[in-house]
């Protein structure tokens, strides 16, 4: 008997990295210090020398139950960008920038083709996210996972200088809230999103006129990644004076964390197109508004708190970046919480 027998094949773990290195060499940088395949991965941090007060962020996530829907549609290439995005996103909330990420991927059964599909997509979110891609391990569990099922989780390390830091603090009665437009449901929600759909083949591939493609492709589509449009506002002269990553709990658990005590952020449901994937789901689940804005991003993947001179120059520097972005609101004084109106 050897380890094969017991379901673990060593020889397929070794086939997946070299299948995978192609990926991993498209997001290195130059802070990185020697190859894949070491104990651990290198980062070489002499550049920060040039801050003031470097402070290190962290961000580790994973995919949720999203991963259902690549299991059922057998497609594995963008999973991993939902995986980046999770994590360095996050810090870009903070004012940071990613510097790397690693990530990890637990299976019943190591296919060397689809691990390398993955990490195709984890090299793409490290791509847009500017960030290296130093480490990773794949754990092959059988009896523990079925064979054709996985879970991943990422974890990346970034850097701000605390001057440059986005705390909220700062934020005032009278400053407007900027949104940034998202791609779709994102990473979050997918719970209800399968109790809503009934995620077969069959259903996955109906092509939708009021979505413009299947229903499928709407929902796997990936997270946005922000990293690139926060550097762009940045770039503008803008402070940015808070931020709020639209992930779990929607606006109502998200975008007070970025206000202080004595502010509550307004924001205004018609100030933007409510895409069409979130008016199916509500419709098809018969779910009351309240929770839909309590549960998804509704369409803004992200919300920044800025001076009021400076919110069309921020959403120019956004737009410039490539992603499209709106004034949704305004910061009002009162108890620290948020209203749609």
């Amino acid at each position: 008997m050897d380890y094969k027998d017991s379901g673990v094949d060593i020889e397929a773990g070794y086939k997946a990295v070299e299948l995978m290195k192609k990926h991993v060499a498209k997001t290195t940088r130059p802070e990185v210090l020697g190859g894949l395949g070491g104990f651990a991965g290198a980062f070489d941090l002499s550049a920060i020398k040039g801050m003031d007060e470097p402070v290190l962020l962290s961000g580790t996530d994973g995919v949720g139950t999203k991963l259902k829907l690549a299991f059922e549609m057998n497609k594995h290439n963008t999973v991993g960008i939902d995986c980046v995005a999770m994590c360095v996103n996050d810090i870009a909330c903070a004012g940071g920038e990613p510097l790397y990420f690693l990530d990890y991927i637990a299976c019943g059964k190591n296919v060397p083709e689809r691990i390398a599909s993955i990490v195709e997509g984890v090299s793409e979110g490290c791509v847009q996210a500017g960030a290296a891609l130093i480490g990773g391990e794949t754990a092959e569990m059988p009896g523990f996972y079925p064979e054709d099922e996985y879970d991943m989780a990422g974890f990346a390390v970034g850097v701000v200088d605390k001057k440059d830091m986005i705390t909220g603090d700062d934020i005032q009665a009278g400053d407007t809230l900027v949104g940034i437009a998202s791609s779709g449901v994102h990473s979050n929600g997918f719970s209800l999103v399968r109790k809503v759909f009934n995620i077969t083949a069959e259903n996955l591939d109906r092509f939708h006129d009021n979505l413009g493609k299947t229903l499928g492709e709407a929902l796997i589509a990936p997270t946005k990644i922000y990293v690139k449009a926060l550097k762009s506002v940045k770039d503008a002269g803008v402070k940015i004076l808070g931020c709020s990553h639209i992930t779990g709990g929607g606006f109502y658990e998200n975008v007070p964390r970025m206000l202080h005590d004595g502010v509550r952020a307004v924001i205004r449901k018609d100030s933007y197109e409510l895409p069409a994937l979130f008016e199916m789901i509500a419709r098809e689940g018969d779910i009351a508004e309240e929770m839909m804005y309590n549960t998804f991003n509704m369409g803004l993947g992200m919300v920044l708190a800025v001076r009021p001179e400076d919110a069309d120059k921020a959403v120019s520097a956004i737009e410039s970046a490539g992603e499209k972005a709106f004034v949704v609101g305004e910061v009002a004084a009162g108890d620290k919480g948020v209203d749609l109106v």
